[in-house]
């Protein structure tokens, strides 16, 4: 419930931080991965342009993406696949089945050459944690490797204890067996 009651402040709060701050509302990861904050119309449509996204994963529950976002139906018929994750906000993790097919979504992406927008509401938890998983995958590095790597594109990345946990039990079944 928190998170609902929070949803439209600590939005405001973000889209603020991005025009007093060095805070920008996505970036490029790799050729693949674009992370970032909730794709408001106008933002998606310029990463259509500029970026040429041709998939975005969702990492936000139905209430983030009401009227601000494009639905997977308006998605589709821009030629963009999309896949949502549901993860609560503040205190959500992905869960390992979320993070596998995330992990694999981006995959098929990467090996058809596209780029894949990688979105929770700011950008910095829920996706971050997808994308650690995705880049530990992809290069095996252990994941303080890939956390530090997505600090040097996007500093403001906020993993706490608990998507820790899940980027390390990610790794321990996925990436070392």
């Amino acid at each position: 419930m928190l998170a609902r009651i929070l949803f439209y402040p600590s939005l405001a709060y973000n889209y603020c931080m991005t025009k007093v701050s060095s805070r920008t509302w996505y970036n490029r990861i790799d050729s693949t991965v674009i992370l970032g904050a909730l794709p408001l119309k106008c933002i998606a449509q310029q990463l259509m342009e500029e970026e040429k996204i041709k998939g975005i994963v969702s990492l936000n529950e139905d209430y983030e993406l009401k009227y601000l976002t494009f639905t997977t139906e308006e998605l589709k018929t821009l030629g963009i696949e999309h896949l949502r994750l549901s993860t609560v906000d503040f205190t959500g993790t992905p869960t390992q089945e979320k993070l596998v097919l995330g992990v694999q979504f981006l995959n098929k992406h990467r090996e058809l050459g596209q780029s894949v927008y990688v979105h929770c509401k700011a950008g910095r938890t829920r996706s971050t944690t997808l994308v650690v998983c995705y880049l530990m995958q992809l290069h095996k590095w252990k994941p303080q490797e890939a956390v530090d790597f997505i600090k040097s594109k996007r500093p403001h990345i906020l993993l706490r204890d608990k998507q820790l946990k899940s980027i390390e039990d990610y790794n321990n079944s996925f990436i070392d067996s």
